[in-house]
């Protein structure tokens, strides 16, 4: 897992509109990229929709929101297009930037211990590092969880 002070891993991957998204798009702003197991999921649906109901509010203080998940660009379209989500949403089936950033790991359910997804933000600064690590997301008020770390 990435930490605080850590060089961004560079990323491109494509949106769900078939756009290439990578790192040097956002130099000189700030990124929130978040990573979230799957599209269309209660959590992952009051994450997203949490992000979008604020995302005004994080564009005026200077954040650009990325999502990604191991999901097909056709998922992630059916997704955005439902809950009319503004910000791009990678699709990452190869876990190549999901796991460059360290969002791959153990988790367990009931008892049983299994790879998958970690629910993690990073929030980029304008020069690439790392500067802030969410890994107990809130995904209901996650844009505020984001907003504290800055007041």
């Amino acid at each position: 897992m990435l930490k605080k002070g850590d060089a961004a891993p560079n990323f491109s991957g494509k949106d769900q509109n078939g756009n290439e998204v990578n790192l040097s798009q956002f130099s000189g702003k700030k990124l929130v990229i978040y990573f979230y197991p799957k599209d269309d999921t209660p959590g992952c649906t009051k994450e997203a929709c949490n992000l979008r109901d604020n995302y005004e509010a994080m564009l005026a203080k200077g954040f650009s929101v990325v999502g990604v998940s191991p999901d097909s660009e056709a998922s992630h379209k059916k997704f955005a297009g439902k809950y009319n989500l503004p910000f791009p949403l990678i699709a990452d089936p190869t876990l190549e930037i999901i796991k460059a950033y360290g969002a791959w790991g153990k988790k367990s359910m009931y008892g049983k211990e299994y790879e998958g997804l970690l629910r993690t933000t990073f929030i980029i600064d304008e020069n690439g590092k790392v500067e802030q690590v969410i890994e107990k997301v809130k995904t209901d008020d996650h844009a505020n969880q984001i907003f504290k770390l800055y007041q």
